[in-house]
């Protein structure tokens, strides 16, 4: 059986591919600080955090939140649109987790991004990354869905870009009107898919029919 040989990596293909880095100067940790913080907060609500059941809550929680808001690098991989594929590149579906920054707690659903690409396409998993890059950090849904569509309007300079997102908040869920089952969208356009009506409304219809399936 003949061996299997990678093919030699060619100039031409290292120049049709760019794969800058995506990064996030991160502020300042203090776990320790805050797991003293938490600890007083917790028992300031009268909880029993000297019990054995709940002792190491105030780490648990400190460790927790820290983690949902670290946000992760990545390499933004593009290649040069070599097919001139000018039509609406959809990836739907796309889980988003994040925390509301009034009252810190979770909001998750899904986003639907979609571009017309001009001189460079995005690698499709790329999609899901730049997602959680924004969503890893205290945001509000409005502001997610602008920094979205905004990173991808500036990086890939393509025709146009669209952002829908679809979240359930537990700030409305848990507390206050318990606004249970009610679901906040928000969208952002750019270029055509704001300017062209037609190719709007193809993508508007796309993530609708999205949504009347789940």
């Amino acid at each position: 059986m003949a061996e299997a040989v990678a093919e030699p990596i060619t100039a031409p293909f290292i120049e049709a591919r760019s794969r800058p880095r995506i990064t996030h100067e991160p502020a300042p940790i203090d776990l320790v600080r805050a797991e003293r913080a938490a600890a007083d907060m917790l028992a300031a609500l009268g909880l029993p955090i000297d019990s054995e059941d709940m002792f190491e809550t105030p780490r648990r929680l400190v460790h927790a939140y820290a983690e949902m808001l670290t946000v992760r690098e990545f390499d933004s991989t593009t290649f040069r649109n070599a097919a001139g594929y000018d039509e609406l590149v959809l990836v739907s579906d796309i889980p988003v987790r994040s925390l509301c920054e009034h009252h810190l707690l979770p909001f998750t659903g899904v986003a639907h991004v979609g571009y017309l690409p001009g001189e460079r396409i995005l690698g499709l998993s790329k999609f899901a990354r730049t997602v959680d890059f924004f969503a890893r950090r205290a945001q509000t849904q409005e502001r997610l869905t602008t920094e979205i569509a905004e990173h991808l309007q500036q990086r890939l300079e393509p025709q146009g870009v669209g952002v829908v997102i679809e979240a359930d908040h537990t700030c409305m869920s848990l507390r206050g009107a318990r606004a249970e089952g009610a679901r906040t969208v928000t969208a952002a356009l750019r270029g055509r898919l704001r300017d062209d009506s037609k190719t709007r409304a193809e993508f508007l219809s796309l993530t609708r029919d999205r949504a009347v399936a789940r």
